[in-house]
């Protein structure tokens, strides 16, 4: 479990770099790489999704250790 959680927190990472540099600089890194709306940039933009959607999961986590 402790793996998934690293690979969610990077992926989460991913996805603040890259919405930080849209609303900073209207630059889509993931779009840049992976190309407009591609397959692979649309797995990249799904993973971090359901990471984030998975991360909510550590709010939870964090109550009960507290």
């Amino acid at each position: 479990m402790k793996t998934l959680d690293y690979i969610a927190l990077i992926l989460v990472i991913i996805g603040a770099i890259n919405w930080g540099l849209i609303g900073f600089f209207q630059f889509d890194l993931v779009r840049m790489i992976f190309g407009n709306m591609s397959l692979l940039s649309r797995i990249v933009y799904a993973l971090v999704g359901i990471s984030g959607l998975y991360a909510l999961s550590y709010c939870g986590r964090i109550g009960n250790n507290a």
